[in-house]
C-alpha cells in the first residue's frame, strides 16, 4: 500500500508533463500542416543529369574508399 503514495503522485506529474509538452507543441505549431510532408514526397523532382551519379560526388580516395 505504500507504493500507492509514489505512484499516484508520480503519475500527476507525468500527467502534466505530457500535457505540458502537448501544449507547447500546439502553439509552436508542429501539427498546423500534416499533410503538406506526405505531398512532397510524392512531388519529386524527375531531372534527368548529364552525369552519372558516381561521377557526379567526386573521386574516390583509395586508401578508404571514401569520396574525397
Amino acid at each position: 500500500m505504500e507504493i500507492m503514495y509514489l505512484l499516484i503522485p508520480l503519475s500527476v506529474v507525468l500527467v502534466f508533463a505530457v500535457g505540458a509538452l502537448f501544449w507547447w507543441s500546439v502553439r509552436n505549431g508542429q501539427f498546423d500542416d500534416l499533410e503538406g510532408p506526405g505531398y512532397r514526397v510524392l512531388m519529386d523532382d524527375d531531372k534527368i543529369s548529364s552525369e552519372r551519379p558516381d561521377e557526379a560526388s567526386g573521386p574516390i580516395r583509395s586508401d578508404s574508399g571514401h569520396r574525397a
